[in-house]
């Protein structure tokens, strides 16, 4: 073989040695910390649990294989979801019962805040058992807008609010949040992380604040400022475009969710 043809089989070598190293190069200065000189340990050591979950959920074929890829929080997180879940069919069962017998609507109203109590819990057994995963984060994100976007606007239309604006006006609530939890999963790998990698800060206020809303409209039912007696009651009565102006806390609500210059501090 003349040196020529050597040197031609040695091209390609040289440069997949190249491609390599930039490879390389390139996934440590991405798992560097904004300020830091050091790779995150986090980003880089592979967490096993979240191996096994992928393994699990991609080999086995069983009808209940994939309950053996759920670790402990993420089975709190569906409790979060069924909270959700039973608050809308409670709301549900107010519209079709008396409308005097607030019953299921306290429930439906009840079960809000504790779904919030699993959202929180999840997290804290997650970091006590030290295992996270992929599949976890987006049963959180779905558990969520069920929880705190889907049945707090249930809920208004159980109270009363139900003109066909109304329910533009609501599913733009619900949308926000929707759009809200997507951009988190998408950026939380990018936001400012503190020293135990957690992110500092929210982008937009986090759905759960819909909470807010619940405490009035709690506070209405017991006043029993429902239905016809909703405050500022019915604007433009009769009309195509009628509505209950009080939709306007929903509006807010979901504009501050989406907004990219609210940064709230994590806890």
């Amino acid at each position: 073989m003349t040196s020529s043809t050597k040197a031609k089989h040695k091209k390609p070598l040289i440069l997949k040695k190249i491609i390599v190293q930039r490879s390389l190069a390139d996934i440590v200065n991405m798992s560097r910390r904004p300020g830091s000189g050091q790779p995150d340990e986090i980003d880089l050591v592979v967490d096993k649990g979240m191996e096994k979950q992928k393994m699990l959920l991609s080999s086995d074929k069983g009808h209940f294989s994939m309950i053996k890829a759920l670790h402990l929080a993420d089975l709190i997180t569906e409790l979060n979801g069924f909270c959700g879940v039973m608050s809308i069919f409670s709301s549900m069962r107010y519209c079709l019962g008396e409308s005097q017998s607030f019953g299921n609507l306290w429930a439906a109203l009840a079960l809000i805040p504790l779904g919030l109590f699993f959202d929180f819990m999840d997290g804290k057994v997650a970091r006590w058992r030290k295992k996270s995963s992929l599949m976890g984060q987006e049963l959180d994100s779905l558990a969520d807008l069920v929880s705190f976007g889907v049945s707090p606007a249930v809920a208004a239309f159980a109270l009363g609010i139900r003109t066909p604006v109304d329910h533009l006006l609501l599913s733009f609530f619900v949308l926000c949040g929707l759009t809200r939890l997507a951009r988190f999963n998408v950026t939380v790998a990018n936001l400012p992380k503190d020293a135990s990698g957690k992110s500092k800060y929210f982008e937009g206020t986090p759905i759960p604040t819909s909470l807010f809303i619940v405490g009035i409209m709690s506070y209405w039912l017991s006043q029993k400022w429902i239905l016809e007696n909703i405050p500022l009651g019915l604007w433009a009565e009769g009309a195509w475009f009628e509505f209950h102006p009080v939709v306007g806390i929903f509006i807010v609500s979901g504009c501050m969710m989406v907004s990219k210059s609210i940064h709230i501090p994590k806890l």
